[in-house]
């Protein structure tokens, strides 16, 4: 085992490396894109293990490489759906962390949201009902983040152009 001293720089995953981990993160990035625009995409980053039989620890970075949290654990990348969770959290940890803010936010309530299962999908939920004594509710599925139509607020008076 070797000090966390002379732990080597991480590495970028290239490509097909970890497929399915590489899946679920572009369905993160699909949201990352349509939340906070300005923000390069995330990427998967390599660190060789601290024991030579042990497999690499991979993360979920920012595009210049900063990562917070835990790294992604080999058995989610079984499948998809356990694939696009473990992503899902590590994303928005990274994202939280690093940022220094709530993400993805609801547009409705402006509240961080939380992924969770939907009937089996995993979406994004907002508590923001919670604190009017409604439940939860469902914003979109991870990585749809992009086909919300904005709510309508019929208080709010409309721009005149011309």
């Amino acid at each position: 085992m070797r000090p966390h001293d002379d732990r080597p720089e991480p590495r970028r995953v290239s490509p097909g490396e970890h497929p399915i981990w590489e899946q679920a993160l572009a369905l993160l990035n699909r949201d990352l894109a349509a939340t906070l625009p300005e923000q390069e995409p995330l990427r998967l980053l390599a660190l060789p293990p601290h024991d030579a039989d042990e497999p690499e620890d991979v993360y979920v970075a920012l595009a210049n490489g900063e990562w917070h949290g835990n790294h992604l654990y080999p058995e989610s990348a079984r499948d998809l759906a356990s694939a696009l969770a473990i992503v899902a959290d590590a994303a928005q940890e990274t994202v939280t962390e690093r940022l220094w803010q709530a993400w993805p936010l609801c547009a409705e309530h402006g509240l961080g949201m939380h992924p969770g299962d939907a009937d089996g999908q995993l979406s994004w939920w907002c508590a923001g009902e919670r604190s009017r004594h409604g439940a939860a509710h469902i914003r979109a599925a991870v990585g749809a983040l992009d086909t919300l139509v904005r709510p309508h607020r019929p208080n709010r008076t409309r721009r005149r152009t011309g």
